[in-house]
């Protein structure tokens, strides 16, 4: 997908693997948002790191320096967001070296080519990526950034010239404390040294005097892939970086003053001849080891002494510091940038309608953003968000948003399960195994370490008390996990807590079918009566424990007989003939509920029913009635006269989905809480379902409002923003993907389905990408073949179910032996 002018302002790329930290590549090529701690700091800004060009010709005579980024684009004045914020010390960089020309930036996640314009007689571009590979979650959890240019001369008169890269030594940097050039208050000792090896050349930088458990005690690296590089490892000043790019300089040795650093820089000389082309590659690479409880959680707060609480990073364990990082990396380099160019072709390339390819594949910033870390023991734990100008209010601007775990947020992700199921499924067992109290109940967030007392009989926040959505997610998310391959034993070992689960909610809310009586929820307040929200999870909660009941031999008639009941019930007390309501018994209170109003995620468990296989637990004709009348009530278009209440996600002429309406009347006094906020997590939700409903336009209309919110002119396209930056709920979105191409996976029957939705085939036929708990694919579809061709991992496949026919197979496949089926249709 291209971004050019306007679209380029709030462009911002996260690059990094999972759990690692990242760099943002701007939309003018220049590196921001430095969160290589995997410490949310939108504004974090490590200066004088970035590439520069001096380019040079004999006749007519030519020498001229450039910064190897586009001139800066002024800020809007969009509200709770940041990613358009230039740097001061990216303005300082620029008076000193001048601006190469606008960019042109051609992007799908996690890889993007920058096009520099230019008046000098060069054509330049830039290839920048992290690995990606679905199933694999060692290689796609690197500390690296990889750059490649490109040097092409279009004339008749030879070149010659240097390009250069040029890093800080943040080594001691806790990623918040604001930099001024070379000075902050926890540098000091920090040394630079020059490192060569079989064809390439390394800036190792580090600082050794700081303990071994330092926060920021670490490595980096700045590599390129000449063995004679030109260095200048110790320098404080850009003008200083100009006169080594002009010349030989001194080199300045020892460790960095107190309160300061140094910077270091690489350069590569290079000659190109009339028509000839070049490509230099650069890579960054990073090792940050101690990662701490260095976040604000929930519940009490007892007096913890001296202790740090050490968490440490699961990327650190891999390799021994930045350098092994580097060198492991470059070992793979062209294998790992194959595989990652063929998982965003395979977007860009797909069926998929419009902007969707594009689109879908940026959601795995989301599970790589500081938004997520594993620590050295393996345990993936998760944020809300990253705090940022959405959270200033009342969490601030630095650090995650609303650790951890949070059961009710994540009843929305869907990413990191299709793509590292293996990590989803430790998010179970920390359920299971840390959160889960004796009486049954699970807690809607962990405090770490996991080793700590956990949030048992005490008030948690967001909401108070246990959420049961979040706790009626847990057992959609086993069974979904049980499908994406954790097993048979595994579930059997779950089984009993998943029983203990069910009952005490049966024994808390139960009551005549329905679930009654205060209902903490994802809306941060306790919800009441009787309403489609919850019970919708909850009947979908009763179908999958049925399945996972049958699944190890037991009877399931239990969980059917309360499901039949419930599914009645709710239908007869709250379809209106319209849509699902609230209602409330006499005693309860209206404040922060909805009664008569249309709630956008009221039938979100339908939404994981059709996800799971698990059928209509509702009418099927009256959640078709249902849910266009969401998107109609609900989807709005222009919000210049809108009262905004509390954060604004969608403003001026955007088109969102509001979380809650009363096309009636009858808003109450006091409202349901983030009634008139526009979520994309939910927008995702709902126009899934709206697709798996086949209704198309509906879908299509709530996916295209909120692309075009996100295109990049006034948001970040790789930046969904809620309660903080890069929020997870936004991960829901990637059942659109299924819901467009009808893609089911099974790994228990080794089963996959396609039914692509007619806007998700072309004219002769369809084509996208899938995933399985073993590897990735895409399924290629002509009149008369369906081919699947692995391109990571394996396929471990007995039956292909494509538009109601199937196929056996009964194989494995494997890349570079793709397997084709004759099926018409």
């Amino acid at each position: 997908m291209q971004y050019t002018g306007d679209n380029l302002r709030h462009f911002a790329l996260p690059l990094g693997g999972l759990g690692t930290g990242t760099v943002a590549l701007a939309g003018n090529g220049a590196l921001r948002q430095w969160q290589l701690h995997n410490i949310g700091n939108h504004e974090g800004h490590v200066p004088d790191s970035f590439f520069a060009l001096r380019l040079s010709q004999v006749e007519p005579p030519l020498d001229e320096i450039r910064l190897l980024q586009g001139p800066p684009l002024e800020p809007t004045d969009t509200p709770l967001v940041t990613d358009d914020v230039v740097p001061a010390g990216e303005k300082r960089l620029q008076d000193v070296i001048p601006p190469i020309g606008a960019t042109t930036v051609t992007a799908t996640y996690p890889q993007a080519r920058v096009d520099y314009e230019t008046e000098l007689p060069l054509q330049l571009s830039l290839d920048v990526f992290n690995p990606v590979v679905p199933s694999d979650p060692a290689v796609s959890s690197q500390p690296v950034v990889a750059f490649t240019f490109t040097l092409h001369n279009p004339g008749e008169i030879a070149l010659h010239g240097k390009l250069a890269g040029a890093l800080q030594n943040s080594v001691g940097w806790d990623g918040v404390t604001p930099i001024d050039g070379v000075a902050c208050s926890q540098y000091g000792g920090n040394t630079n040294r020059i490192r060569r090896t079989s064809g390439w050349t390394h800036l190792v930088l580090e600082n050794t005097t700081l303990p071994i458990d330092h926060p920021g005690s670490g490595q980096l690296v700045l590599s390129t892939d000449t063995a004679d590089s030109l260095a200048h490892p110790q320098w404080t000043r850009p003008e200083e970086f100009v006169a080594f790019l002009n010349g030989p300089t001194t080199p300045v040795s020892g460790a960095s003053a107190p309160g300061t650093t140094w910077n270091g820089g690489l350069a590569v000389p290079f000659n190109l001849q009339p028509g000839e082309t070049k490509q230099v590659r650069f890579l960054i690479a990073w090792h940050f080891p101690n990662r701490y409880v260095d976040f604000n959680q929930f519940g009490p707060h007892p007096e913890y002494g001296h202790s740090r609480f050490w968490l440490g990073n699961a990327y650190t364990g891999r390799t021994p510091d930045a350098v092994a990082a580097a060198e492991s990396f470059i070992a793979r380099w062209s294998e790992q940038d194959a595989l990652t160019a063929a998982w965003a072709e395979a977007f860009e390339s797909s069926s998929l309608p419009g902007e969707a390819g594009s689109r879908l594949a940026a959601l795995v910033a989301d599970v790589r953003s500081p938004t997520v870390f594993q620590t050295a023991d393996g345990d993936v734990l998760g944020f809300e968000g990253v705090l940022g100008a959405s959270t200033a209010m009342w969490g601030g601007r630095y650090g995650g948003s609303c650790p951890l775990n949070c059961t009710h947020v994540w009843n929305y992700e869907q990413t990191l399960s299709r793509l590292f199921p293996s990590l989803e499924r430790n998010m179970r067992d920390t359920e299971y195994d840390v959160m889960q109290a004796p009486e049954g109940y699970i807690p809607h967030r962990v405090r770490a370490p996991l080793y700590m007392k956990q949030l048992w009989d005490v008030v948690i926040g967001g909401p108070e008390e246990p959420a049961l959505d979040g706790m009626l997610g847990s057992v959609l998310k086993t069974y979904r996990e049980v499908r994406q391959g954790a097993g048979l034993d595994w579930l059997g070992r779950r089984w009993p807590q998943v029983v203990r689960l069910l009952d005490h909610i049966h024994d808390k809310w139960l009551r005549d079918g329905v679930l009654r009586g205060i209902q903490p929820s994802t809306h941060d307040i306790d919800l009441c009566g009787v309403n489609s929200f919850m019970g919708t999870l909850w009947l979908a909660a009763l179908r999958a424990a049925e399945e996972m009941a049958l699944l190890l031999g037991e009877d399931g008639t239990a969980y059917r007989k309360l499901f039949e009941a419930g599914s009645k019930a709710y239908d007869e007390l709250l379809f209106t003939g319209e849509y699902y309501r609230q209602i409330l018994e006499p005693d309860e209170t209206r404040d922060f509920q909805w009664g008569d109003g249309c709630l956008a995620d009221q039938l979100i468990g339908q939404w994981w029913a059709h996800q799971l296989e698990l059928g209509y637990i509702l009418p099927a004709d009256h959640v078709r009635t249902a849910l266009p009348n969401v998107v109609r009530h609900n989807l709005r278009t222009g919000f210049h006269d809108f009262d905004h209440p509390y954060r604004v996600f969608a403003d001026a002429d955007d088109t969102g989905l509001l979380m809650c309406t009363w096309p009636h009347g009858g808003r109450p006094d006091v409202p349901t809480r983030y009634c008139d906020e526009v979520w994309t997590g939910s927008e995702y939700q709902v126009a899934a379902h709206c697709l798996y409903e086949g209704l198309t336009d509906e879908g299509m209309s709530i996916l295209n409002g909120l692309w075009t919110r996100y295109d990049g002119t006034r948001r970040n396209p790789f930046n969904p923003i809620e309660c903080g930056d890069h929020y997870i709920r936004n991960a829901a979105g990637w059942s659109v993907l299924e819901a467009l191409t009808g893609y089911h996976h099974n790994a228990l029957s080794k089963t996959i389905t396609f039914a692509p939705l007619p806007l998700a085939r072309s004219a002769d036929g369809w084509h996208f990408p899938f995933t399985t708990n073993t590897g990735w694919a895409t399924a290629t579809h002509s009149p008369d073949n369906l081919t699947l061709t692995c391109h990571a991992g394996f396929l471990d496949l007995s039956t292909v179910h494509v538009n109601g026919t199937e196929h056996s197979i009964d194989t494995r496949i494997y890349p570079g032996k793709p397997l084709v089926i004759h099926s018409r249709g």
